[in-house]
C-alpha cells in the first residue's frame, strides 16, 4: 500500500482515521472482493462496517454516529472503494443517500426508529428518486402520494434504486399537489419496505458495480402514515436538492478510490514488465501515462476535500460538489482505462482486478447526476456568481 497520507491538505486525526480504515479494509474485505463481485454483498459485511462506526463519521452521536463530518466521510468512501466499488456504493446509499435527508429533515422520533439502526449498521436504506421517465429532470416526477384520512397513498415507480430489493428503508419522493410546480408540490416520506403495496420488480443486471442490488421497485396503494412525511410537506424538492450535494462529494470521494487501485498496479506492473530489454516506464508511451494518472488523481482529491470541508461548515456547494464529482468521476473512468492499456493482454484478464475497477467506474458518470447535468449545473452557478440577482 503507497502512503498516501503525508498530505498538507489532511489533519493527523485524518490521517490517523484513514490508516484506521485502511487496516478494516485489509482485514475484512480485501480477502473477499473479487467474490462479492458477484453480488450482493454480504448483509453482515455491511453491518460490520456499521459496528465499527464507518456508516456514522457524518451523523450526529444521538443516533450512534461521531459526528466527524463529510470530509471523514469522504476517507471511507475512497479506502471501500478501493477494495470494492459496489460494496461502497452499497454502504454509501444506506447512510448518505438515505441516512442524511432523515439526519437533515427527520424529527426526533424518526431519527430514534428509522436512521440509528442503518447508521450503527442493524439496518439498510436507500433513495426513491429516480423514475422509469425520470432521470436528471427531477421535476418531472409521476409518483404520486395521496391523502386518505391519516395516511397517505403512494402509487408510482422507482428505478436504478441503489440497494432498493436490500433495503429495510426508504427515502421516497413522490407528488403531494400535481396542480403546483413539482418544486413546491414534491414531498418526501420514509417508507418501511414490509409495506403492503411495496414491491421489487426486478434486480437489473449491470455492466459492473455488482457486488451492488440496483432495482426496479413499484407502490401499489402503498399506505404511509402521515408521521412518516420527512420535512414539511411540499419540502420534497429543497430536500432531494439537499441531499444530491452530500451525495456527490461523497461519489467523488468514491471515484478516486476506484482509480487509485488500478493506478497502483499500473505503477508496479510498469516496474516489473519488459520489453525490448527495459522496464515498460522507461517508455514515454507508459510513464506519460503514469504521469497524467498521478494528476488527475492529487487534483481530485483536493477538489473533493474541497467541496466536504465546505459542507461541514454549512456553506452552499452545489458547483464544489459537481465540479468535485464531474472531475473524478470521469478521471477514473480515464485513469482506470490507462492502467488496463498498460498491462495491455494482462490486463484485460481476471488475473488483475482492473477490469473489475474500470466497469466500476463506468457507472458514475450517470449515476448521481450525469457528466451532462452536472456541466449545466456548474456553468450555471458560475454565471451566478458573476451575475447575481
Amino acid at each position: 500500500m503507497v502512503d498516501y497520507l503525508s498530505n498538507a491538505l489532511w489533519t493527523d486525526d485524518e490521517i490517523a482515521f484513514r490508516k484506521e480504515v485502511q487496516e478494516f479494509c485489509a482485514k475484512e474485505i480485501a480477502p473477499i472482493a473479487d467474490k462479492i463481485d458477484k453480488g450482493p454483498f454480504p448483509r453482515e459485511l455491511l453491518s460490520k462496517i456499521g459496528k465499527v462506526g464507518y456508516m456514522g463519521v457524518h451523523h450526529d452521536r444521538s443516533v450512534g454516529g461521531t459526528e466527524r463530518g463529510l470530509s471523514y466521510e469522504i476517507i471511507v468512501a475512497e479506502e471501500i472503494s478501493a477494495v470494492n466499488g459496489g460494496l461502497d456504493m452499497a454502504r454509501m446509499a444506506s447512510t448518505t443517500l438515505y441516512g442524511m435527508p432523515v439526519a437533515r429533515f427527520g424529527t426526533a422520533e424518526q431519527k430514534k426508529k428509522y436512521l440509528e439502526p442503518v447508521v450503527i449498521g442493524e439496518k439498510i436504506g436507500c433513495i426513491g428518486i429516480t423514475e422509469p421517465d425520470v432521470g436528471s429532470d427531477t421535476a418531472g416526477m409521476k409518483t404520486r402520494a395521496e391523502k386518505d384520512g391519516d395516511d397517505w397513498i403512494l402509487n408510482g415507480e422507482k428505478r436504478f434504486i441503489t440497494n432498493g430489493s436490500q433495503a429495510d428503508y426508504m427515502c421516497a419522493f413522490a407528488i403531494t399537489d400535481p396542480t403546483v410546480h413539482s418544486k413546491n408540490g414534491m414531498s418526501a416520506f420514509i417508507v418501511d419496505t414490509k409495506s403492503d403495496g411495496f414491491s421489487v420488480v426486478q434486480d437489473h443486471e449491470l455492466l459492473g458495480m455488482k457486488s451492488a442490488r440496483v432495482s426496479w421497485l413499484k407502490f401499489e396503494d402503498m399506505r404511509v402514515p402521515s408521521d412518516m412525511l420527512l420535512g414539511k410537506l411540499g419540502e420534497g424538492f429543497h430536500i432531494l436538492m439537499d441531499e444530491l450535494d452530500s451525495e456527490r462529494t461523497a461519489i467523488a470521494g468514491e471515484a478516486i478510490g476506484y482509480a487509485r487501485t488500478p493506478y497502483e498496479i499500473a505503477v508496479k506492473y510498469s516496474t516489473e514488465r519488459h520489453q525490448f530489454g527495459r522496464p515498460i516506464r522507461a517508455f514515454e508511451g507508459v510513464s506519460f501515462k503514469i504521469a497524467d494518472m498521478a494528476m488527475k488523481l492529487e487534483a481530485g482529491r483536493a477538489l473533493t476535500l474541497t467541496a466536504a470541508r465546505m459542507y461541514d461548515r454549512g456553506e452552499n456547494i452545489t458547483k464544489q460538489a459537481s465540479i468535485a464529482k464531474l472531475f473524478t468521476t470521469e478521471a477514473a473512468v480515464q485513469i482506470t482505462n490507462d492502467a488496463l492499456q498498460i498491462l495491455g493482454g494482462m490486463g484485460y484478464t481476471t488475473d488483475y482486478p482492473i477490469e473489475r475497477f474500470l466497469r466500476d467506474a463506468r457507472l458514475m458518470t450517470i449515476g448521481g447526476g450525469t457528466a451532462e447535468i452536472l456541466r449545466f449545473l456548474i456553468q450555471r452557478e458560475v454565471f451566478k456568481e458573476f451575475f447575481p440577482q
